[in-house]
């Protein structure tokens, strides 16, 4: 959750525009999203799209450049296969592998929300 609002809150900048670090975590972050999204749909059923739809606000916020755009599809699709690979159905594992995730995710959101308060100018 904290990771939906991270993203909700981040304020409206061009991905192309970010630091390559920042960049770097925008693409784990995909990942991470894929994978979460995958994790949660092993449980939730193949039309629950709560995660996807977080990846959908992260692009319309970023508004990045075609390359950098498929870099992000391109690695939430990884996360998301590599998450259905490994967790094919739901279990105890999958939740605590979602529940490991979130934090993943909340950890490069904070991380990236720290970053971009840092390039904001002081008023």
């Amino acid at each position: 959750m904290a990771v939906a609002a991270a993203i909700a809150l981040a304020s409206p900048a061009f991905a192309q525009d970010r630091t390559p670090t920042q960049r770097q975590t925008l693409v784990q972050l995909a990942y991470v999203l894929g994978q979460s999204h995958a994790l949660r749909q092993a449980c939730m059923g193949p039309d629950d799209q709560y995660w996807r739809e977080r990846m959908a606000r992260l692009v319309q916020t970023e508004s990045p450049d075609s390359a950098f755009d498929v870099r992000l599809r391109d690695s939430f699709n990884s996360g998301f296969s590599s998450g259905q690979a490994q967790f094919p159905s739901c279990s105890s594992e999958s939740r605590a592998e979602e529940a490991r995730e979130a934090g993943r995710g909340r950890a490069l959101a904070s991380s990236l929300a720290r970053e971009m308060a840092g390039d904001q100018p002081v008023r």
